[in-house]
């Protein structure tokens, strides 16, 4: 694939009836599909302007995750939402923190210690209750736990779905997902939360540079998400 030159000079930012526009010497960027790249909220269209201004003479849309989520709102999300919200509230059915090691009595007490917190926290917040079970066999979660937990994910706001979808997808947890929406936790515990079987089995046997460097490509992405969401929250 041939790298797209850089064709402008300034990027900057309009306020306009219904959000804030991105522009490069003055003509609006528009997404993947020829849609206007206008954001709800100033932080956000800041974020996605400084993406901009800092690319080289080649376009490197790796380093634009602000852009890319924003593309991916405007262009997938908002014209089908229920999609993606079905896709994030699956995961109540097989939440990472309900799936717990039988051993070693180390890895027992360290889940519990991490998940427990979380589990107390969607217990609380969400008036619903967990089956936990050992190892990686499906189990059955109660159907009003399910009702509650769509229920919430349907109060999600259209534009953080993309994001959400990220956290969840990574993480493998709804409840970690909807911890960091709420303020419950921040990124760098959940993120802690939904990688410690991987860092626990590295801890015990090694890690070699491939294995750590997927994972630091996958903390970097469930970083991004999180941020993003924060800068759609500050609008």
């Amino acid at each position: 694939m041939v790298a797209m030159k850089r064709f402008w000079t300034a990027a900057d930012l309009v306020a306009e009836e219904g959000g804030w526009s991105v522009r490069l010497d003055g003509r609006a960027v528009r997404t993947p599909a020829r849609a206007l790249l206008t954001v709800p909220g100033e932080a956000l269209a800041r974020a996605i302007v400084a993406e901009w201004a800092a690319q080289g003479e080649e376009i490197d849309p790796r380093t634009m995750p602000m852009t890319g989520f924003a593309n991916a709102t405007i262009d997938r999300v908002l014209p089908a939402p229920g999609e993606f919200r079905g896709q994030i509230a699956a995961y109540a059915e097989s939440d990472l923190f309900c799936y717990r090691a039988a051993e070693p009595e180390g890895l027992v007490a360290a889940q519990c210690g991490t998940w427990d917190p979380l589990l107390d926290w969607a217990r609380t917040c969400h008036a619903v209750s967990f089956t936990l079970t050992d190892g990686i066999l499906p189990v059955d979660q109660p159907a009003r736990t399910l009702a509650a937990l769509r229920d919430a994910v349907e109060a999600i706001d259209p534009w953080l779905l993309a994001g959400a979808a990220t956290l969840t997808q990574l993480g493998g947890s709804l409840v970690a997902t909807l911890a960091l929406l709420d303020g419950a936790a921040d990124v760098e515990t959940l993120w802690a939360a939904v990688t410690l079987d991987e860092r626990w089995q590295a801890e015990q046997w090694g890690e070699d540079a491939e294995a750590r460097a997927r994972l630091d490509a996958r903390s970097a992405d469930f970083c991004n998400a999180a941020r993003y969401c924060d800068l759609v929250r500050a609008a």
